[in-house]
């Protein structure tokens, strides 16, 4: 069974940083792209940053060259550096990664349970 936890949300004043990191674990074969979403009250799930196995990076545009995502396959962890923060920043973040858990499974969806950003003011 694959698990995806994330930690290193909190809260944080406008400016300031924080570092989420999402462990995976369980049977896991292989990695494809991961990526991390948000979702504020009142507004639908968004994608932040995505790295596929490539390395290929993308952002959304409220968070380019504030954000920055990353991956360390050795440790099965994916990492969001987040600078600058902001309070439209504010939603509860979640993991995604498509995993490939055995050589007989197919490439498989999982999402995290999500941690929880505050910026303040």
């Amino acid at each position: 069974q694959v698990r995806l936890v994330e930690s290193g949300g909190g809260l944080v004043q406008a400016g300031g940083s924080l570092r989420l990191s999402c462990a995976a674990s369980g049977s896991i074969f292989r990695f494809y792209a991961m990526g991390w979403y948000r979702q504020a009250p009142g507004k639908e799930r968004e994608l932040v940053a995505r790295v596929t196995s490539g390395l290929n990076t993308n952002y959304a545009d409220s968070v380019k060259g504030r954000f920055t995502i990353s991956r360390d396959n050795a440790k099965n962890t994916l990492y969001l550096q987040m600078n600058s923060l902001k309070p439209e920043d504010t939603a509860v973040y979640y993991c995604n990664a498509d995993i490939q858990p055995t050589r007989w499974d197919l490439r498989t969806n999982y999402w995290g349970q999500g941690t929880q950003v505050t910026v303040s003011s």
